[in-house]
């Protein structure tokens, strides 16, 4: 493994480790000790469900390659998730606010467990069921859990400020710490002990079934809307109305839509974009230093949560520093000529792509505690669950498309498409904060309105 790796993982870690240990009190919120044990039990258990999707992540794209499928075959059994996840996300979202929260996310479990245990078979229609099984169990994981803790957080009394603790130790630890574990244990199972690329896909469907355990023991269960009256053709209806008049909850839905489009493009881009001419890469390992950026970004999430800094505003800048690193790679194409060496190490334009790249996982490090907490402040509780999986299937549906088209367009179109609907997030954040604002102020004249005959 080169040196470079190394220096570049050191220097993130130096930098983690520093804003950690630098935190003042301005960075600290005082807490109960009822809600830091409430709030350690749901990070452990995210933890676990994040350690079992993050061990998958870095050898999806390199089983299958593994077992003799071409970037066409790839692109298709991406498709079947991501489309199982836009067409059953909606369902299984409103099952979750009428059924329970706490019993969608023991389906999770149960899901991915079993998508797990069909990556063993080489046979494209066994490995396409376990896609679809990994789509539904995906968009569970983005919903219920989030839905559970919204819930019963404010069924405790907690206050709502001290949601944004617990999301962004939920990112730091679940995306980050746990992340780059996993795509180290990953690397040792894969590769320097010899398992091979299924074994990290074993390892996550014992840590999801130590999670599930839990979730049973210590969990209450919390529903949405639970009237008898409505069924899932109602529980529809009244997200989409949510949607359609609250132009808050629609802007919140496209923006988050545009973001994790490009960053689960991302997913699939990142791999082929730094071994173009199968370069020999330490896929692992890079996985564990993207996790380490994303880190670093929810690090950097918490200190603006807890000086109570506007989220809309400095997300504007979040997501246009995500939309110039995205678009890189394409300025690298055309400003480097590219390694003419098959197989050889990863190459100068390789190593700027990957400084970039680890500058998006940081800006998704940013995004994900700020998005929960945006979605915590405008999406109705007795449907969230049902409205956030609405907002998968644009998002699903983008990506499908692009993986679709995959060898359609060269991997610089992809990666300019990325940028541009991320600039397009930079436009939607903005009209978000001015929408924002002018409900506040509306809302703070209408109640000094009510006050004044009361105080003539």
């Amino acid at each position: 493994m080169e040196v470079f790796y190394y220096v570049v993982f050191g220097a993130l870690a130096a930098v983690v480790a520093g804003l950690e240990l630098g935190k003042s009190g301005k960075d600290r919120v005082a807490t109960t000790s009822a809600f830091n044990s409430f709030k350690n039990n749901y990070v452990l258990v995210y933890s676990l469900m994040m350690s079992g999707d993050w061990l998958q992540g870095p050898y999806v794209y390199y089983l299958y390659r593994q077992y003799g499928f071409d970037k066409g075959d790839i692109g298709r059994l991406f498709i079947a998730g991501f489309g199982s996840s836009m067409l059953f996300g909606t369902i299984v979202g409103s099952l979750a606010d009428k059924q329970g929260r706490k019993r969608a996310c023991i389906t999770y479990c149960i899901s991915y467990i079993l998508s797990c245990i069909t990556k063993h078979s080489p046979e494209y229609r066994i490995l396409m069921i376990g896609r679809i099984l990994g789509g539904i169990a995906t968009s569970l994981l983005f919903s219920a859990f989030e839905s559970w803790l919204v819930a019963e957080h404010n069924k405790r009394g907690f206050d709502p400020q001290w949601l944004s603790i617990t999301f962004s130790k939920a990112i730091f630890l679940g995306n980050g710490l746990v992340a780059i574990v996993s795509g180290l244990f990953a690397n040792l199972l894969a590769e320097n002990l010899g398992f091979g690329p299924v074994a990290p896909f074993d390892a996550a469907a014992c840590f999801l079934a130590i999670g599930m355990a839990i979730i049973m023991s210590s969990w209450s269960e919390n529903y949405g809307d639970t009237s008898e009256s409505k069924d899932l053709m109602a529980q529809f209806k009244v997200a989409a109305k949510a949607i359609a008049s609250d132009e808050k909850i629609a802007l919140l839905g496209a923006i988050q839509s545009l973001f994790e489009g490009s960053m689960y493009t991302f997913v699939f881009l990142w791999t082929p974009a730094l071994s173009p001419n199968e370069e020999d890469i330490p896929h692992g390992f890079i996985f564990a230093t993207f996790m380490l950026s994303s880190m670093l970004g929810s690090s950097i999430a918490s200190r603006l949560l807890a000086r109570k800094l506007k989220v809309e505003g400095y997300m504007q800048i979040v997501f246009s520093i995500s939309a110039v690193t995205l678009v890189l790679p394409v300025v690298t194409n055309f400003l480097v000529p590219p390694s003419s060496v098959k197989g050889g190490s990863i190459s100068f334009g390789g190593c700027l792509q990957l400084l970039g790249f680890c500058t998006f996982e940081a800006c998704v490090g940013i995004f994900w505690p700020s998005i929960m907490k945006m979605r915590s402040q405008y999406i109705p509780e007795e449907a969230r669950s049902t409205i956030m999986n609405f907002f998968r299937i644009p998002l699903n549906l983008f990506v499908c498309v692009v993986l679709y088209n995959v060898n359609a367009f060269p991997i610089t179109v992809m990666f300019g498409m990325c940028s541009i609907f991320l600039f397009m997030a930079v436009i939607l954040q903005r009209r978000l904060m001015v929408v924002s604002d002018l409900h506040k102020s509306s809302t703070t004249q209408e109640m000094i309105g009510e006050d004044e005959p009361l105080n003539p």
